[in-house]
């Protein structure tokens, strides 16, 4: 195991419906750099992945996002997957949650739809990201500079487009978690 992220927390937030490789992929990289990962959720004991076309496999939830608070953490991570930010987005406590790492200027990484939870908290203005195609409307509505590119960093704001960008995405997300807070 590295220790890049040894002292640092990392909150992976999601619903039901989240994109497995979405969540697998970072995990696997924060816990390989060190840091100590909760997933939390909505859900109370597990939440079910979506793999590609199906219902993947359910996973455990660390804590309950009305026991989470941002400021306990170093960082978050948005999984995308169409069904998992779209119920994050209109859940108030998700929207606080993610609004908390804005405030604190605590890095941030989004995938694929992921994105679409930022949106809610206003704080995309003049972010430069990117995300799953068919987000680019919406995240541009919401004042964000969305360019098509593989990995876009924005004073650790890190996003990416699908999950073949996961290698590029998972190593600029632990290189903006290990550098610290960001002031925009």
């Amino acid at each position: 195991m590295g220790t890049q992220l040894q002292d640092k927390k990392v909150a992976i937030l999601v619903a039901n419906g989240f994109e497995e490789v979405e969540l697998t992929a970072p995990l696997k990289a924060l816990k390989d750099a060190g840091a100590k990962v909760d997933i939390i959720s909505p859900e109370k004991e597990k939440v079910r992945a979506w793999a590609e076309k199906e219902w993947g496999k359910d996973y455990p939830v660390d804590k309950n996002l009305a026991d989470a608070n941002a400021q306990d953490y170093d960082a978050l991570v948005l999984p995308g997957g169409v069904l998992n930010p779209d119920q994050l987005r209109i859940n108030q406590q998700a929207v606080t949650f993610v609004g908390g790492f804005f405030e604190d200027g605590k890095p941030i990484a989004a995938i694929c739809h992921g994105p679409w939870t930022l949106i809610e908290t206003g704080e995309l203005n003049g972010r430069r990201v990117t995300s799953y195609p068919s987000l680019k409307t919406d995240l541009e509505n919401a004042g964000a500079i969305w360019t098509d590119e593989e990995v876009v960093t924005d004073h650790g704001l890190v996003t990416s487009r699908t999950p073949k960008d996961l290698p590029a995405f998972c190593k600029k997300m632990v290189e903006e978690i290990a550098e610290g807070e960001h002031v925009v």
